[in-house]
């Protein structure tokens, strides 16, 4: 039993993570901490890390406290917590930095319909170098309106 909820927990927290991912992205990165978010849309700088990474640095952090708590307490949530969020980040990773903006030359032959739908409506993300009007999404629940057959 313990095995099942271990599982529920895990796909909850992931699943919650694309949430998380949307709210973050809409209210803080193009809110308060634009400024760390913002050489995202517009690259002002020669380095390979952008100030964006800082956001996954916070998750990873987040992840990792999980981790320590499940380890160290009672509480062995924390452990399925922990890996949903790692989890999360892993596939937001390579979605976001390796498929679609191609931090690392991989997965450049991906054409079938969602491939094509997460490129489109992210292009469209970033046709907006502002903080304003930027329209948002998370990384799996793309809208429809961008898949074309």
């Amino acid at each position: 039993m313990k095995v099942f909820i271990w599982i529920v927990i895990f796909l909850t927290t992931f699943s919650i993570m694309e949430f998380m991912a949307w709210f973050t992205h809409k209210y803080v990165m193009h809110g308060f901490l634009w400024s760390l978010h913002k050489d995202h849309h517009k690259k002002d700088h020669n380095s390979w890390f952008e100030r964006n990474d800082a956001f996954f640095i916070f998750y990873a952090i987040v992840s990792m406290t999980c981790f320590y708590i499940g380890a160290e307490t009672t509480f062995w949530y924390g452990f399925p917590l922990g890996f949903g969020i790692l989890a999360y980040g892993i596939a937001y990773f390579v979605v976001h930095d390796i498929f679609i903006h191609q931090r690392f030359k991989l997965l450049r032959s991906a054409n079938n319909w969602y491939a094509k739908g997460v490129r489109r409506a992210h292009k469209i993300h970033h046709k907006h170098l502002g903080k304003e009007d930027g329209e948002c999404f998370g990384m799996l629940m793309v809208p429809f309106k961008y898949f074309k057959k």
